[in-house]
């Protein structure tokens, strides 16, 4: 026990030495006890991760023993019983620690008693690996990686803490690499991440994020400030970096919040951000894009209700259903296909439009599961529409989120086996937002799961700067053309040009052509004059769940047609 009060001088002495033993700690957490005034200090991330009173405190092996599981106690205290009393002079003991959730992480604590020139006890330093954490040190950079990333965010949730979150990352590092090599772009890496320690480490923590992303979380800084910080990195890099004799441009993207309330999860928040950082790469030209968190009943519903749908995905897709839009033959009106389409619901929210939640979930890390879940169930109900089509292929959309995992092909193949579903009856959707992929990864994909029979359709095309370089590059059985190209085309001569300049292009790689958007006879009767293979749009029906569709089949033809 203490014997008084530790001194200003004693204090400055254990700080030291706690900055000494911090410098070699790499992903553990180190502890340093003065053991005449029984005075510790822990590391802050260990205090944040298991709630203890301060990095600094009198007694901190009491504290620190009601956090081990009761099983695990007794040994732990006759561990520490026998280093005050100076009967070991250190241990190496594994014990279980309760966190804030309750639940228990394995932890390995080692340490040591180091003593004055007179042989008396002075202190106890040590370290603790929590085995339930992963390394949060990127061996590239140097800096904290994302597990440390959200280690961090979730001190800051739990403190309630505001803070200014921010996503910023170099764009087409792929090409890059083929070009200069990937030691280039690791240099790359590293310049950046050097920068950006440099210039913001004062204001906050930086950290590697996967690929060639890097974030920034600050309590200081606001919106107009990082917004200027962004502007003047972004200048710096497009004059370019010196590697290897190289001079290269360097393209940013980058998407913040600001985090003022506290009812979400750090998952929640990293959806948040990645999808305004996806919005500065995909459609702002590397413009900083805020996520607009502002503490209005509207936006507060909006997050609150986005936490809500991704919850859901951990909750046995609760919430979570399809519907159906039947596609016909151009020809003979009759359905030949049927596209699966997302929607979720609940009590407080009603109905939610895909448009308000399906931009924001597929960029989370969670949707390759949802992704395994609408093909599975897409399956089931396509068998129940084969005993009246037997020749019916179901649409699957895709999202970049899940082409881009290494597995995705077995998960497709995993998923056909386990429903018993024949694959020349699947038909997978990529959207021309798959153009952030590496193409020859895309390609691969395509290519292997077409060779079983799996069939792809290129959708929404025309929609996107790159739509003809992914039809030229990739193997598509179907191109489908976005409404917003037919909508006026009994009126719009422009409209009948830019269809048969589609479908002349779609010939030439010999995929067939589906127009979505039918919305009357005459757009019908005009579209089937190009050689069309088939329709989808309101004029035959709008999305149904799968017992409607069925009922709507089993009557014929006239139930689709007006």
């Amino acid at each position: 026990m203490a014997e008084k009060k530790i001194t200003e001088e004693a204090k400055k002495r254990l700080d030291n030495l706690f900055e000494s033993y911090s410098i070699i700690a790499d992903d553990t957490y180190v502890f340093i006890c003065d053991m005449k005034f029984d005075y510790s200090r822990w590391s802050k991330l260990l205090v944040q991760s298991f709630e203890l009173p301060s990095e600094y405190m009198y007694a901190a092996g009491d504290i620190w023993e009601e956090h081990i599981h009761p099983d695990d106690r007794q040994a732990y205290h006759e561990g520490m019983e026998a280093i005050f009393s100076g009967k070991q002079a250190g241990h190496d003991m594994q014990y279980r620690a309760k966190r804030p959730d309750g639940e228990y992480d394995i932890c390995t604590c080692r340490g040591t008693v180091l003593k004055d020139e007179n042989g008396i006890p002075e202190y106890f330093c040590g370290s603790i690996r929590n085995h339930n954490e992963r390394s949060q040190i990127d061996t590239l950079t140097g800096l904290r990686n994302q597990y440390g990333f959200f280690s961090d965010l979730q001190g800051y949730i739990r403190n309630k803490t505001p803070i200014r979150i921010g996503m910023a990352g170099i764009g087409k590092l792929t090409e890059i690499n083929e070009v200069y090599g990937y030691d280039a772009g690791n240099k790359i890496l590293q310049l950046f991440g050097r920068f950006l320690m440099d210039n913001v480490s004062n204001r906050g923590g930086t950290y590697r994020m996967d690929g060639s992303r890097f974030a920034i979380i600050s309590t200081v800084q606001n919106e107009a400030e990082f917004a200027e910080s962004y502007e003047d990195i972004r200048a710096r890099f497009r004059k370019g970096v010196r590697v290897d004799g190289h001079d290269i441009t360097l393209e940013l993207n980058a998407g913040m919040l600001s985090l003022d309330e506290f009812n979400v999860d750090d998952q929640t928040v990293y959806s948040c951000l990645n999808f305004a950082y996806q919005d500065s790469k995909i459609n702002k030209h590397g413009d900083l894009v805020a996520f607009r968190t502002e503490l209005t009943n509207e936006s507060r519903k909006q997050i609150e209700m986005l936490h809500a749908i991704r919850a859901s995905i951990t909750k046995d897709f609760n919430g979570f259903y399809l519907l159906y839009q039947p596609v016909v033959d151009a020809a003979t009106q009759r359905v030949i296909g049927a596209e699966a389409l997302l929607r979720w619901k609940n009590d407080e929210y009603g109905v939610v439009p895909p448009d308000m939640f399906i931009p924001f979930i597929e960029t989370d890390p969670l949707f390759p599961e949802l992704g395994e879940w609408i093909l599975s169930t897409a399956l089931k109900d396509a068998k129940k529409l084969l005993n009246y089509v037997p020749d019916l292929v179901i649409n699957v959309n895709l999202s970049y989120a899940q082409l881009e995992k290494s597995d995705f092909a077995d998960t497709v193949w995993h998923t056909i086996e386990k429903e018993c579903f024949d694959p020349k009856q699947l038909c997978l959707e990529i959207t021309e937002r798959c153009r952030l992929l590496d193409m020859e990864l895309l390609r691969n994909v395509i290519v292997t799961l077409r060779a079983g029979g799996v069939r792809f359709a290129s959708d929404d095309f025309g929609t996107g700067f790159s739509s003809i370089g992914l039809i030229k590059n990739l193997p598509f059985d179907t191109i489908k053309i976005d409404r917003s190209f037919v909508q006026h085309i009994e009126e719009d001569e422009k409209e009948k040009r830019l269809l048969n300049n589609f479908t002349e292009i779609a010939g030439i790689f010999g995929a067939d052509v589906c127009v979505e958007g039918i919305e009357t006879a005459g757009m019908r009767d005009i579209i089937r004059d190009y050689g069309i293979h088939s329709f989808q749009g309101y004029f035959y029906s709008k999305p149904l769940p799968i017992e409607e569709l069925l009922d709507k089949i089993k009557c014929g033809t006239d139930c689709f047609a007006k």
